[in-house]
C-alpha cells in the first residue's frame, strides 16, 4: 500500500469514512527507521497534533517494559537524573538508587503512562531535543508506532509523506 493510500485511509478512518481500521497501522511496514523516525519527530514537532507527553504516555502504555526502560533511559541521558528525580510524584526519585543513571525493565513496569507523559513534558521544557531523540528511539520500535490513535497515526503518515525541512 502506497503513503498516499496510507493517508487517505487513515482520513477516512479518522472521520468515520469507511477505511479498513487496520490500515493506518501499516504505516510502519513499508518505510525504514530513519524515515519513521523523522516523521514521528515531524509529527511531534507539529502544531495541531497531541504535545510530545502525549504521544509519549500513549507509546510508553504499549510498550513492553524492555521498550519502556530505554524510552525512559533516553530521556534520562538528555536530562539527567537529578532533573528529572521529583516529576510525576518523584517516581524517579524512588525508583533510582544513589549513583543509578539507568532504570531496569522492572523499574521501568513500575512507571505509569501517566507518569511517563509528565516525566516527557519535563524533559522537553528543559532540553527541546529530547524529542528527536525519543522519536529515533521509537522509529527502532516502529510496531508499537502502530498503536497510536489514528489522529496521531495520521500525522505520522503525512510527515512521511513530505520530505523534512532541513
Amino acid at each position: 500500500m502506497a503513503l498516499n493510500d496510507l493517508l487517505q485511509a487513515g482520513l477516512k478512518l479518522a472521520t468515520g469514512a469507511g477505511a479498513t481500521p487496520q490500515a493506518p497501522g501499516q504505516v510502519t511496514q513499508n518505510n525504514v527507521p530513519g524515515d519513521i523516525g523523522a516523521a514521528l519527530s515531524q509529527a511531534m514537532h507539529a502544531s495541531g497534533t497531541p504535545p510530545f507527553s502525549e504521544y509519549v504516555g500513549q507509546l510508553f502504555g504499549k510498550s513492553s517494559p524492555g521498550q519502556q526502560a530505554g524510552l525512559l533511559n533516553q530521556i534520562l541521558a538528555a536530562v539527567g537524573p537529578t532533573a528529572l528525580s521529583g516529576v510525576a510524584g518523584g517516581v524517579l526519585g524512588r525508583l533510582l538508587t544513589p549513583g543509578q543513571t539507568q532504570l531496569t525493565p522492572e523499574q521501568a513496569a513500575k512507571v505509569t503512562p501517566a507518569d511517563a507523559a509528565a516525566i516527557a513534558g519535563a524533559a522537553e521544557a528543559q532540553q527541546p531535543a529530547v524529542i528527536d531523540q525519543v522519536a529515533q528511539f521509537y522509529s527502532q520500535h516502529a510496531s508499537v508506532i502502530n498503536t497510536l490513535g489514528v489522529a496521531a497515526l495520521t500525522a505520522v503518515v503525512s510527515h512521511l509523506q513530505t520530505p523534512a525541512k532541513k
